[in-house]
């Protein structure tokens, strides 16, 4: 057999998804060439960052509680403190476990949002590649680079866990900057604005990172050039980040 049957059989086999996973940290080109070739199974990224989530969920069902988060959430937005504040007993009790189960239910059902935010962004970003840009990219592989993209937002999800039994105060827990990972971990909520607050927590390492590996990725499936990927990728993102922001400063 000659090293050219060889190699063509490798790459017909394509690397192992545990490989695509490995690769995705270490030589991200390795594992989007493997899915432009066709290999785009995406199911073990998936449930990597469901149990990276459920992890988290543990460490804040046993140190924190849900009924203190809702709590913190509450008393985080000026607005609906000053509502409650001058609401009846029950109505703030209401409100209280309204948000508790809210946000219960959406850690509950972490595979299923991130399958649905994953179509819906796939479906956008796979537009602006191809329309926009020229780009040659199919659904399933904008989908499948999207999925291992995402996974170094499972290192916030981990290190929130580690704060989370390192001894932080549960009164101080704050859901939406849970891990020392964004500029607004380390602002005070109540004496930030709101919008400079979004904005801040936008800012975040793990998604920019992600950000990074999905415009390389979408780049290398559509075939075209990686600034291409770069503005597709990060012009939605600075859009939905002003977006954020607008409603924050309007809210605020």
């Amino acid at each position: 057999m000659s090293e050219t049957t060889v190699e063509s059989g490798a790459q017909a086999t394509g690397l192992s998804q545990w490989q695509r996973v490995a690769n995705t940290f270490t030589a991200p080109s390795k594992t989007f060439e493997d899915i432009q070739r066709g290999n785009r199974s995406w199911w073990l990224p998936l449930i990597i960052a469901a149990v990276a989530s459920y992890i988290l969920f543990a460490g804040i069902t046993l140190n924190v509680g849900w009924k203190q988060v809702a709590d913190n959430t509450l008393r985080a937005d000026a607005k609906t403190q000053e509502k409650l504040a001058n609401a009846p007993p029950e109505a703030r009790e209401t409100a209280l476990k309204y948000t508790q189960y809210s946000i219960e239910g959406g850690f509950a059902a972490v595979p299923v949002l991130i399958l649905a935010v994953t179509a819906l962004g796939s479906l956008g970003l796979w537009g602006t590649i191809n329309f926009v840009f020229g780009g040659k990219a199919t659904y399933g592989s904008i989908f499948a680079v999207w999925l291992y993209a995402d996974l170094p937002k499972i290192i916030k999800s981990l290190l929130g866990t580690v704060a989370i039994f390192a001894g932080g105060a549960p009164e101080s827990f704050n859901l939406q900057n849970f891990a020392p990972t964004s500029v607004g971990a380390f602002l005070n909520q109540q004496e930030t604005s709101k919008a400079l607050y979004v904005l801040a927590s936008w800012l975040d390492a793990t998604t920019i990172w992600s950000l990074v590996l999905l415009a390389i990725g979408t780049a290398i499936v559509a075939k075209v050039k990686r600034n291409s990927g770069y503005i597709a990728v990060f012009g939605w993102w600075a859009i939905f980040l002003l977006i954020s922001v607008g409603f924050a400063a309007i809210g605020s």
